[in-house]
Order: structure tokens, then sequence, then C-alpha cells
């Protein structure tokens, strides 16, 4: 059995609408390019208490989660900190993300043409971004090499750490997933079938919906009315989801039932994973 996939973004200009959420729509993607499937989102300001409570929640769980935002270190960042206290555990200078930073210092120090000074003012506060939930593992950025990290819950379960820039966190996803979840690409396939209803009401197909989720517990039922679809107009999408064995043993029924009500049916769709 594969974990459930959480993901958490970071950050005010998400929620004051200054910056649009990237994150979702492609770790979804992610996600379904190796037959897994997200199962919660959390979207949570700048507020350091917030951040914890939610970081302690997903720590005592035994989900992999992805966290987006907050690790970089200016006044803002507050997700390293908060990750050690939803952990019970100190900050400490990773050695390996220390070299890395450094070596991206000098990597910058050489591109301007200027001597690399490591008792700077300023690059000394840049190594505060591998200052990390001590036990926690480094995650690679191959971008700039400024990493992320990787922490354990006890609840059994992960979570990985990357920055709010799409153009990092999204390789980082992919190295994570690649590293830690390579398991459960694949390992139980789903699929979702569905076909359109018009001239239907939610109420009347709710029985049904209802006598196929009893007849089959790992198979879920859906229903997303549209009012005015640019090409179906008014219609409810009905169907069913899950393990590719049970939605095929699912659906027939779901197909049965609907012919003997008489309804009007419309294009089917399948989607699997």
């Amino acid at each position: 059995m594969s974990p459930n996939f959480g993901l958490i973004i970071v950050g005010d200009e998400i929620l004051s609408g200054k910056r649009a959420d990237k994150h979702m729509p492609k770790v979804i993607e992610l996600l379904a390019a190796r037959g897994l499937a997200l199962s919660y989102a959390h979207y949570v300001g700048d507020d350091p208490a917030r951040i914890t409570s939610t970081l302690r929640q997903v720590f005592a769980t035994a989900d992999t989660v992805f966290c987006c935002g907050g690790i970089g270190a200016t006044p803002d960042d507050h997700t390293r900190q908060c990750a050690a206290q939803a952990l019970d555990q100190p900050l400490a200078l990773h050695p390996e993300a220390a070299e890395l930073i450094r070596e991206r210092m000098r990597d910058i120090a050489r591109e301007e043409g200027k001597p690399y000074e490591p008792e700077r003012a300023d690059n000394l506060h840049r190594l505060n971004m591998g200052t990390i939930p001590q036990g926690a593992r480094v995650l690679p950025n191959p971008y700039n090499k400024i990493p992320g990290f990787t922490c354990d819950g006890p609840g059994g379960g992960m979570v990985h750490f990357v920055p709010g820039f799409p153009v990092m966190a999204w390789p980082m996803i992919e190295w994570a997933l690649e590293h830690y979840c390579a398991a459960w690409f694949h390992q139980a396939p789903q699929t979702e079938h569905s076909v359109l209803v018009f001239q239907s009401m939610e109420s009347t197909l709710t029985p049904l919906m209802v006598q196929i989720e009893a007849a089959f517990p790992q198979v879920k039922v859906f229903s997303l009315p549209s009012v005015d679809h640019p090409v179906h107009g008014r219609h409810i999408e009905l169907g069913v989801k899950g393990p590719t064995q049970e939605v095929t043993k699912a659906w027939d029924m779901l197909l049965e039932a609907l012919h003997k009500m008489g309804a009007q049916l419309g294009p089917e769709m399948v989607r699997s994973r």
C-alpha cells in the first residue's frame, strides 16, 4: 500500500493573491505520471504558530508530504524553525548543506569576478539556509545548489521541504519521489470511469450512488453537476473511481442501473493512472 500524499504551500503571497499557486497542479501531474495521487493540500500564511501546527499534524501521520516555501533566510521565512519546533528538535547547521551553500557562494563570486569572502556578513547569513532540524537529510537543489531538507516524522511518514520557487521546487520534488517513493510507482492501478447524464437531478441519482458504494467499498462514486457547460449545457458527470478491477464491476452496475432508469446519457470518459 502506498502512503497518502500531501502538499503544504506556505506564504502570505498566495493567500493575498499576489502570487498564484502553481505547485498543486504540478504535484498532481508528477504523482499521476507515477501512478500516484494527491490526497490533500494545505495553504498556510507566514504565521509561525499555524505553520508549526500544520507540520505537527502531518508529522503525526504515515503520509509523504511536500512542503513548498519559507525555507529561506529572510525574516518572513519561518518553515525551517517551525519544522524543528513541530519535531521537538533543535536547529543545527547541517555539514553537507553548509558545504553546498559555500559552493554556491564561491560560484557567485566567480561569476561576478570577485574574491570569495567566506567571513563576509552576508555570506555568513546565507549559512542560515543550512540550519535545519537535527536529524534532517539534505534534499539537493539542481538549480542553484541551495538545498532543501527531508524530515522523518514520529508517525512513520516524511516531509520534504523545498523552496517556493517552481524552478527549484519541482525538480527537487521529482528527486524526492524517485529516491524515496519508487517502490510505490504504478503498484495500484486506478481508474475513473464516468458518463454525462442529462435531464436528471442529483437527488434522483443519490440512492444509486449509495448502493454502489455499499456494494464496492473500495470504490468512490462521484457526481459533478454543471449548469452552463459551453458544449453540453446542463448535465451531471456521474462516475466511479478506485482500483481498476473494482471500478470495472462498479461501472457495469452503474451503467445497467442508469439504463433501467431511462437516463439520457452522453459521452463517457475513462481516466487511468
